[in-house]
């Protein structure tokens, strides 16, 4: 009798522990953490990484090491990592924790307008990024359309073309970070972050909405290009930058 006993607890015990362990995954699956790249608006840098048939052999390593850097990032924050490659729906941003929005190089209809926004408004997270004339006008990007419904805008090229940033150590960065920067443009709206190194121009900001949404927008995008080199500059900090800003925008 108390060998049946035994027997019948050590099963009970075995199912409740599997229980807990289904129980603890599900959990585990549900409360990972989204990051989402869009590459359906024309941008000219930013792909899906296993989805680029007939493009140049140079920018398929370079999207590989962009993605590979972004995904260093992501697993520090243990977020998963996925693509938007078609137009922005309520639905494609459900369960998303941070929507990053990087070099559009064409237009937003009024429907993925409105699906960002509540996306913000109802606590999300946004990186977005909108360079000088040279890669795309606001007349020809309605970037703003989606950024001055929280009190941001993008503005005119910075007429300082001279190169290096940094961001100030503070809500977002942990350090002074050295970024990339060159021919930013203009963004006004929330708290400066990134400035220009000869004069202190700023080129990004960052903004807390209600119900917790979050945005962080730069007028410039080499850094989330993880531009470490440029112009006999081989130590830009944007991996340490970008790990701050998405760990900002994931809370």
């Amino acid at each position: 009798m108390k060998q049946q006993f035994n027997f019948i607890k050590g099963v009970a015990l075995s199912l409740f522990s599997l229980i807990l362990f289904t129980d603890a995954f599900a959990q585990s699956k549900t409360d990972q953490k989204k990051i989402l790249v869009d590459v359906g608006h024309g941008q000219k840098f930013w792909h899906d990484p296993n989805d680029m048939p007939g493009q140049n052999p140079d920018l398929i390593e370079r999207v590989k090491y962009m993605s590979g850097e972004l995904t260093k990032n992501a697993n520090n924050l243990k977020a998963t990592l996925s693509y938007q490659k078609g137009k922005f729906t309520t639905e494609s941003l459900k369960d998303v924790n941070v929507l990053f929005l990087q070099g559009a190089g064409g237009k937003f209809d009024q429907s993925e307008v409105t699906a960002i926004t509540d996306f913000v408004k109802n606590g999300g997270g946004l990186f977005i990024t909108m360079d000088e004339d040279y890669w795309g006008t606001l007349e020809q990007i309605n970037i703003n359309d989606i950024v001055k419904q929280f009190g941001i805008e993008f503005k005119q090229n910075n007429p300082n073309q001279t190169s290096g940033g940094y961001a100030k150590p503070g809500v977002i960065a942990r350090e002074r970070w050295s970024i990339p920067v060159h021919g930013a443009r203009i963004v006004e709206g929330g708290t400066p972050f990134c400035f220009i190194n000869t004069d202190e121009s700023t080129f990004g900001v960052y903004k807390e909405i209600s119900k917790g949404g979050r945005i962080v927008a730069m007028g410039d995008g080499m850094s989330s290009l993880y531009m470490n080199q440029w112009e006999n500059v081989n130590n830009y900090q944007c991996q340490q930058f970008m790990g701050d800003v998405l760990t900002w925008l994931m809370k």
